[in-house]
């Protein structure tokens, strides 16, 4: 499966420049960024890891952005490669990083971290 289908990089490549844009506007004086939904969430289905992605840099579109748990009781904003998700391989290599084809976030980026800083994991 691919973890990311067209649409879904369109999505998180058009967020990535409404950053961009954001942080460049000299009038944003705080450094303040969008607080979008997160377009796609992907899992290990063999145990812990969990990625909400809202963005991809439009200047490297193979580096996510979004809250990252890899089951350590600490999730957090940050980045992450696409490349290296789409490497990984599990039980033999018969399996990789999955897409929840099935999910749709029903609340912002902050929303999730907010809740995912107080319970120790995503909760999505």
């Amino acid at each position: 499966m691919k973890l990311l289908t067209d649409d879904i990089r369109a999505k998180l490549i058009a967020n990535g420049r409404k950053n961009a844009e954001r942080l460049a506007d000299p009038d944003n004086e705080d450094g303040a960024t969008h607080d979008f939904r997160p377009v796609v969430k992907l899992f290990n289905p063999c145990g812990a890891g969990t990625w909400l992605l809202t963005e991809l840099d439009p200047e490297d579109p193979d580096l996510g952005y979004g809250l990252c748990d890899l089951g350590m009781g600490c999730p957090e904003l940050g980045t992450v490669r696409i490349s290296e998700l789409e490497s990984v391989r599990l039980m033999g290599g018969a399996l990789g990083i999955e897409r929840d084809r099935h999910w749709t976030a029903d609340k912002k980026l902050s929303a999730y971290a907010d809740e995912a800083h107080e319970l120790g994991y995503i909760k999505a």
